[in-house]
């Protein structure tokens, strides 16, 4: 009692397709679709921003420990 059958989806499939309208189910699912493909487009330029960003993070603090090195060891340029 606890699942239902294919036979009992089925029927729930045809009242909905009666209800509803093929054309509009479609349309439902294309619009469900697109959605789903603008979300993973939004999670893929995020990740590569945030990849970005880490980068950068990255590169400005290694210019900080090469200046902060110079600096102790007198081998930074002088004018």
């Amino acid at each position: 009692m606890g699942s239902f059958s294919i036979w009992h989806w089925l029927v729930v499939l045809v009242i909905v397709a009666l209800i509803f309208g093929t054309k509009k189910l479609r349309n439902m699912g294309e619009d469900l679709g697109g959605a789903v493909k603008g979300f993973k487009a939004g999670m893929r330029d995020g990740e590569e921003e945030a990849q970005a960003k880490k980068v950068d993070a990255k590169r400005v603090s290694d210019d900080t420990i090469d200046v902060q090195a110079r600096e102790k060891t007198g081998g930074g340029s002088q004018s």
